[in-house]
């Protein structure tokens, strides 16, 4: 069965682990030219190696790129442009995290999660953005938020605020870049399995118990969950432009916050 994403070609940004790669992963198995990329070579080179390998694809290419550097941002669109000769499905997804109470904080950290997930987001999305409107054959761009943009939580100040910034954003690119049929779609996803949320656990040593007992699913989420609405909102088999998709278990539909 063909999917809608054969012969599209998608980049998507900090694929080299995580949610990243799996939503890389996914979009190369239903058949799109997909562009891996990291800020290391080596390691974009490991993951499109991979994923070749389990795909069984031809058609994936690393390229470096930090996504805070406009320049390197730009290169990454010619390139794509270069090997595959369009862009049309972007995924924002690189990000980071520092956590700590606000009094402790320096302006520098802060001011580096706002660069990688807020400004690198912006960034992301002007330069597909422009290259989908010159191609006048619309896209899609994905942002990748969290549920933690839609709340408040003590200790991740920068991160719950940059996701915030990366949800308005979504539904205001979304609305200027309508008359292009350039789709712009968010998801902010709960607690899914990562490294970086594993990390998380080691660094903050939250309870695992109590993320379950939060979840109406009772589990964490998937890596192939997040990339399934990944590949939904791609595919543009849909009347849906600056949403925010919330595979969170049900976390921010649960009133009482505990089922226990």
């Amino acid at each position: 069965m063909s999917s809608s994403l054969d012969d599209q070609t998608a980049v998507v940004t900090g694929s080299s682990s995580g949610i990243g790669f799996g939503i890389a992963q996914e979009f190369a198995a239903r058949g799109a030219n997909v562009v891996v990329n990291s800020r290391s070579q080596e390691r974009a080179n490991d993951a499109a190696e991979e994923i070749t390998t389990e795909t069984g694809t031809s058609t994936v290419t690393p390229i470096e790129a930090d996504v805070t550097d406009v320049d390197a941002i730009q290169a990454l669109v010619e390139g794509t442009v270069s090997e595959f000769g369009s862009v049309d499905v972007w995924v924002n997804n690189a990000g980071i995290n520092v956590r700590g109470p606000v009094e402790e904080m320096s302006v520098d950290d802060w001011q580096r999660v706002i660069d990688v997930n807020l400004t690198g987001t912006f960034v992301g999305a002007k330069a597909a953005g422009v290259q989908m409107i010159e191609q006048d054959s619309g896209g899609s761009i994905i942002n990748i938020s969290s549920m933690m943009g839609e709340q408040g939580q003590t200790g991740r100040t920068p991160y719950n605020t940059s996701k915030g910034g990366v949800n308005n954003l979504t539904r205001c690119l979304a609305v200027e870049w309508a008359e292009h049929d350039v789709h712009v779609n968010a998801i902010a996803p709960g607690y899914i399995r990562t490294e970086m949320v594993d990390d998380a656990q080691d660094e903050i040593g939250f309870d695992e118990a109590d993320v379950i007992d939060r979840t109406p699913l009772g589990r964490f989420g998937t890596v192939e969950e997040v990339a399934n609405c990944a590949a939904f909102l791609a595919e543009k088999n849909h009347f849906m432009t600056g949403e925010i998709l919330h595979p969170d278990g049900g976390w921010l539909s649960f009133g009482w916050g505990s089922k226990s």
